[in-house]
């Protein structure tokens, strides 16, 4: 067996998974909660989730916190937008309670806590002030910025140079700042129009003035910068060092790169050991995201599908790679997880029964639980492997089928495979056997089976023409229904 190993975006190179102290100190880069979570989003949430399952379940204690960004221009674009609410607070509040909710219908472990930056802004002001009084930050008319030229390892994440970066933040900061690649730690007033325009709804009447919370501060009345509140909130309630950070792909730089340059400046310690990227999560080729527009909101796809195809979907894929999204890769998602639901049932149905014998013993159904422990454990070593992980539970459904023909059951054998379930499909993964909440494309398989037992007895009657219409109306619903020896099948569309 092989210890867990990870993909470093900071060297680039998998290595062994080495944590700091007793403790494994998680931190995700959580949502800007401008709006309600699309399956983007979801793909993050999950595989974090994954990875705080298995390294629970391989012995480490571990303080996973996540932050929601209630402070963002982004936000303060919606104001008086329908029934979001008239500040920045209040369409915050309502978009929190939205993610919050579709995080537990996900099945996803609760974080140690879930940090919001309008609650941590003294501390963001103490971190800005002890970057000025160490010199790697400077103030102009109010505003902080961090000066990147005095920070000698930036854009060792993101493996850029100083000297080849271009502006960061909007083009009205420029004339602030030292170096172009400078950013913004602290900005002077509110959000203006100008701030806004490219978020705000068109129809919906310009803001008037500057608007969105403000703070005081020892440089000026405003609002923190996007990079330092991650910084503030890890260090607040994990450590100045801590062992695993995750976010997308897209927040490598610059987030994740001044993240590293604000944080390890203000403490002369390594800010995260080991940095773990998701992939994208793309549909007809391009980035799932809000601003595309070609998004699916959590909630809509938890009502169509349910949590255990959607998560099984998101298993199909390393962490680190992209993965698209479409009707027919959730179709395959929705295949896999019933035909793991089916042999648990069944397995839990012979062990229970009768014909479960004490003297019985089956070597091929027992090795192949052995096996399907070994192959997951060493799946999930390998940079938390999902998809290899997933592959070997899948081939252990074959052989409980195969031992289910016997007349009699091997009962500690099956109890071995509906534990190994119980504990890699169940504990590791999130999956829920037997849960009632399958969504909509549980209940139409449901309704489409119920069609087709009619639409047998129809035939079995004589009464063809009946039972053809009944195929006709499934068709003419987008469900491809076909005949085989074995009776008849279907596709949902």
């Amino acid at each position: 067996m092989t210890g867990l190993s990870v993909t470093n975006t900071l060297s680039g190179e998998q290595e062994p998974f080495e944590p700091v102290g007793d403790e494994v100190l998680l931190y995700v880069c959580g949502l800007t909660v401008s709006d309600d979570a699309h399956l983007g989003h979801a793909r993050v949430w999950t595989h974090a989730d994954v990875i705080h399952r298995w390294l629970e379940h391989e012995g480490y204690s571990t303080r996973h916190v996540e932050n929601f960004t209630d402070v963002n221009e982004k936000i303060v674009a919606r104001v008086g937008e329908d029934d979001l609410g008239d500040s920045e607070r209040e369409v915050a509040r309502r978009f929190t309670a939205s993610v919050i909710e579709d995080m537990r219908g996900l099945n996803l472990l609760r974080a140690a806590v879930y940090p919001r930056v309008s609650e941590h802004v003294p501390e963001i002001v103490d971190l800005i002030e002890t970057l000025v009084e160490k010199g790697y930050a400077y103030e102009t008319d109010g505003s902080v910025y961090f000066d990147v030229a005095t920070f000698e390892a930036y854009g060792k994440l993101s493996n850029q140079r100083v000297e080849e970066l271009e502006a960061q933040g909007p083009d009205d900061e420029l004339s602030e700042k030292r170096h172009p690649a400078d950013f913004a730690l602290w900005k002077a007033g509110g959000v203006t129009p100008d701030d806004v325009a490219e978020h705000r709804d068109p129809d919906l009447p310009p803001l008037e003035g500057e608007a969105g919370e403000t703070w005081d501060s020892p440089w000026s009345e405003g609002r923190p910068g996007w990079h330092i509140e991650c910084s503030a909130m890890s260090t607040t309630h994990l450590d100045a060092t801590i062992d695993v950070h995750i976010g997308g792909h897209d927040l490598v730089f610059p987030h994740h790169e001044n993240e590293i340059a604000q944080s390890e400046a203000a403490t002369g310690q390594q800010f995260a050991k080991y940095w773990l990227h998701t992939g994208l999560l793309e549909t007809a080729g391009e980035k799932m995201s809000s601003s595309l527009g070609n998004y699916f909101y959590v909630a809509d796809a938890l009502e169509r599908w349910g949590v255990n195809v959607l998560r099984t979907f998101y298993l199909g894929t390393q962490y680190g790679t992209k993965q698209t999204f479409s009707e027919a890769a959730m179709r395959e998602a929705q295949e896999r997880f019933e035909r793991l639901e089916r042999t648990y049932e069944d397995a839990v149905a012979a062990c229970d029964s009768v014909d479960a014998r004490t003297k019985v013993e089956d070597e091929s159904l027992r090795t192949a639980v052995e096996t399907t422990r070994e192959a997951f454990r060493e799946a999930m070593n390998d940079d938390f492997n999902v998809r290899e992980a997933m592959a070997a539970l899948l081939e252990l459904t074959r052989a409980v089928n195969s031992h289910l023909a016997n007349e009699a059951y091997d009962y500690r054998g099956l109890k071995a495979v509906i534990e190994t379930f119980d504990d890699l499909a169940g504990d590791v993964f999130g999956l829920q056997f037997g849960s009632t909440d399958q969504g909509d494309a549980g209940l139409a398989g449901d309704l489409v089976e119920l069609v087709l037992s009619v639409r047998e007895e129809e035939r079995e009657a004589g009464n063809y023409d009946r039972a053809d219409a009944l195929r006709d109306e499934l068709e003419a619903l987008g469900v491809e229904v076909g005949d085989s020896a074995d009776g008849p099948t279907y596709r949902l569309p």
